[in-house]
């Protein structure tokens, strides 16, 4: 037995009833619905988007660059200091500055999704990038007060049942706004609806289902942190300045810490691999010959399932092993993964093998998921600046599926299927030779206490 340097303290024992009843915990159960609420927006600015535009007759160059919709996931750091230093006039003084907050942002995920639905790609593509970039801004903005909600209102002992179960709600929002919008299309025209009668109901229901975050927040009470910035704010009366001074502070916080420009590339690239096949999968799966129904019942029904399984494999890693040992854990999975489409390639449009590359993609990308989650958690290390800070990172995490991977499609029709996934493979190598850079370094030994643990950990 031998000590380690980049590890994490063990948590203490419990019995198998405790580490059931904190998911039980009203302010876990809280950020449970949250969870939900903040995974569903994203569907429709992705593999949903992708869908529609694929039966809408869109070149796959486009449906390529349609991940740049996503931009405002990566650039939310930019007004995260808005959320942390400015009050919602009428709703922070009824509700609290988080969830005066967070029922603005929905408010405005509502209005963006009706919008959304009064598109049509078949007519201008370009005029449903502007409505799916509307639904991403409101969804960005809030995914930051969540952030900050979570990481304010748990106590150490909930966070990671917080993490686990906000990941699997999250999942089970992608899924209603996913397979549930495709089980909705196909109904609405087995109803004699017109295709794009059929998209625009459906839109209009994941719009509708927003309502369950709302209720949610008005069911939450605020963290207890609040009434210090409240204070603070009474105190400063400038907004402006206010936000130039949390600005500053959380950037400078951050990016005066050891390594933090290569900590900050690791975060951007780790889920690369994941994202550069995740732009063109759900094209993937369509054009090799599978319907949205199939798409629906195995990509989404099946898909969730592994994703709650292991998201809570992932929480399992990391109650046992150092955050480094998780991150090399969830690298090698993801990496892996990939393989599976190229295989599903060769293999052809049998369901049982689309069955089993989704089961491996979704399983090990939802490992990774909550390892990165639980990552990002432990750089935040100031409660002044959570919101500006988790947005910094959260945003960055969000590059490689909105820039890095807008080529995709480029890539797809150069290389065909089965290498383009070898491709998507191949381009986790950067982030792996960062990790053991960081690794080397130190760095991970100083995101808490140490233990000690097997040498091979």
């Amino acid at each position: 037995m031998t000590a380690t340097p980049d590890s994490t303290t063990a948590p203490a024992a419990t019995s198998t009833w405790d580490s059931i009843a904190v998911y039980l915990r009203p302010r876990v159960l809280i950020v449970m619905f949250l969870g939900f609420s903040s995974g569903l927006p994203l569907a429709l600015t992705g593999t949903t988007l992708q869908i529609w535009s694929t039966q809408s007759n869109v070149d796959l160059k486009t449906i390529g660059f349609f991940t740049l919709v996503g931009t405002p996931y990566t650039l939310k750091f930019l007004w995260a200091p808005i959320v942390d230093a400015v009050d919602i006039p009428m709703l922070s003084r009824l509700l609290g500055r988080r969830r005066g907050w967070l029922v603005f942002s929905q408010l405005l995920l509502m209005a963006a999704i009706v919008f959304l639905a009064f598109c049509d790609p078949a007519i201008s593509p370009w005029y449903v990038a502007f409505g799916a970039l509307l639904v991403a801004m409101a969804s960005a903005t809030q995914d930051i007060v969540i952030d900050a909600f979570r990481v304010e209102s748990l106590d150490k002992s909930e966070q990671a049942a917080g993490v686990a179960s906000y990941v699997a709600a999250y999942r089970v929002g992608m899924l209603v706004s996913g397979a549930g919008v495709l089980y909705l299309v196909a109904a609405f025209e087995l109803y004699s609806f017109a295709n794009t009668v059929a998209w625009k109901l459906a839109l209009i229901v994941m719009a509708v289902l927003v309502l369950i975050g709302i209720a949610t927040t008005l069911a939450a009470t605020e963290p207890a942190q609040s009434a210090a910035a409240e204070a603070a704010h009474a105190g400063e009366k400038n907004s402006v300045a206010r936000v130039a001074q949390a600005a500053y502070r959380a950037f400078a916080d951050f990016l005066t810490r050891d390594a933090a420009i290569v900590v900050l590339l690791f975060v951007v690239l780790y889920k690369f691999c994941d994202a550069f096949a995740g732009a063109m999968t759900a094209a993937f799966v369509i054009k090799i010959g599978f319907s949205i129904v199939d798409y629906a019942n195995i990509v989404k029904g099946v898909g969730l399932a592994a994703s709650l399984i292991g998201g809570f494999a992932g929480g399992m890693l990391a109650a046992r092993y150092s955050i480094v040992t998780c991150l090399w854990v969830g690298a090698a999975l993801q990496t892996i993964s990939n393989l599976a489409f190229t295989w599903l390639a060769f293999v052809g449009t049998h369901h049982w093998a689309l069955t089993a590359a989704i089961i491996a993609e979704n399983f090990t990308g939802a490992i990774g998921t909550v390892i990165l989650v639980a990552y990002l958690s432990a750089l935040c290390q100031s409660p002044l600046h959570t919101a500006t800070q988790f947005a910094l990172l959260t945003a960055l995490a969000a590059v490689g599926r909105t820039y890095l991977a807008a080529p995709a499609g480029i890539v797809a029709e150069a290389t065909g299927w089965p290498m383009f996934f070898v491709v998507s493979s191949l381009v986790a190598i950067p982030s792996l030779l960062l990790l053991a850079w960081l690794q080397q370094r130190g760095h991970f030994a100083q995101l808490g206490p140490t233990r000690v643990t097997r040498a091979d950990d």
